[in-house]
């Protein structure tokens, strides 16, 4: 495994060669996208598809999203290019939203699992955009952390989820948004949400007039059409736990050691909470902030050893849509603690 350390703004595209030359023969490169560190492989080579799936330990039925650099190479990937698909790019490419599209016959099943649909994204990021032109070639990128565990918005991330996995790893900084990209299918009848992030649906409506939530999920094994589906996901080795604004201070410092049955505890929430002996991350009141900063939130509590992450729940508003789907995969099967 190799670090190559670049400007986030201005990488400088000799540096960027080596990694390009890994990719085009059929290695994998972690690097950072404006939502979080993806790893990327030649999105054509079978072969190299592959290795995504080994190296994460991700299972054959949750798809891969391809970037691209262009629009052009985004409906070179498409067997349909439906007319919504290019006012969607754009108003909000490049940048954080993925759409699913009918795919090309030249689309590895791997990288769709199977399915007749593929998801393209144009990244925003500087290095991101950087690499792909300097490959050539389009990248099946989903993040670069092992299967289901936290998403990586730093390179120092990717080195401890991933480490010998992956060839190289490009240090473009941390990921401004901080969590992945909005899911839009455009292959029904209704474009509908699968994923939802930092691109919401009220801004989606405004430029389509009617988009749907997705109303059910896959279970078991069956083929997502969409990544982040898995029941359980963006999840960190400790326990996390929700609890509401009401259940703070007093309260919630009697309970969460009752309910935890004195672990060593984490606490990420909107102000600092009384927890003697806990481990307290505020966090940003605003929704951008709040993103960015959430993973990293995450990675630390892990890193400090906790085995209990209790995390205030957020507001129930349509802005606060991807963040909530994140903390609602991280605790599938976790206990919410109710104010008094």
């Amino acid at each position: 495994m190799r670090i190559l350390r670049v400007d986030s703004t201005h990488p400088d595209p000799a540096a960027l060669a080596d990694a390009a030359a890994v990719l085009r023969g059929g290695g994998l490169v972690a690097f950072p996208t404006e939502t979080v560190y993806g790893l990327g492989a030649h999105a054509l080579d079978p072969a190299a598809v592959a290795r995504i799936y080994e190296a994460k330990g991700r299972p054959s039925y949750n798809p891969l999203i391809v970037h691209v650099a262009s629009i052009g190479e985004a409906r070179g990937l498409a067997s349909a290019w439906p007319e919504a698909a290019d006012r969607l790019a754009e108003r909000f490419w490049p940048g954080p939203l993925t759409l699913v599209v009918p795919k090309s016959p030249e689309i590895p099943d791997a990288v769709s699992a199977g399915l007749d649909t593929v998801g393209v994204r144009i990244p925003a990021h500087p290095v991101a955009h950087a690499l792909l032109l300097a490959a050539g070639v389009p990248l099946a990128a989903p993040s670069a952390n092992r299967s289901m565990g936290v998403s990586p918005t730093t390179a120092e991330h990717v080195r401890r989820s991933l480490g010998g996995r992956v060839d190289v790893i490009v240090d473009g900084g941390p990921c401004p948004v901080g969590i992945e990209s909005t899911v839009l299918s455009l292959a029904g009848e209704v474009p509908t949400v699968l994923r939802p992030g930092s691109i919401s649906i009220g801004e989606l409506r405004e430029v389509l007039g009617e988009v749907a939530a997705a109303s059910a999920e896959p279970s078991g094994r069956a083929a997502r059409p969409s990544p982040g589906m898995l029941d359980r996901h963006y999840a960190p080795a400790a326990e996390v736990r929700l609890f509401s604004p009401a259940a703070r201070e007093a309260t919630f410092a009697k309970a969460v050691w009752a309910a935890t049955d004195e672990r060593r505890v984490g606490v990420i929430a909107f102000a600092p909470v009384s927890a003697s002996g806990a481990e307290v991350v505020a966090m940003p009141a605003d929704v951008p902030g709040y993103a960015a900063r959430l993973y990293a939130a995450l990675h630390a509590m892990d890193a400090a050893g906790a085995e209990v992450i209790w995390i205030e729940q957020v507001p129930d508003a349509p802005e606060w849509a991807g963040v909530r789907d994140r903390l609602r995969r991280a605790a599938t099967g976790a206990a919410v603690l109710p104010g008094e």
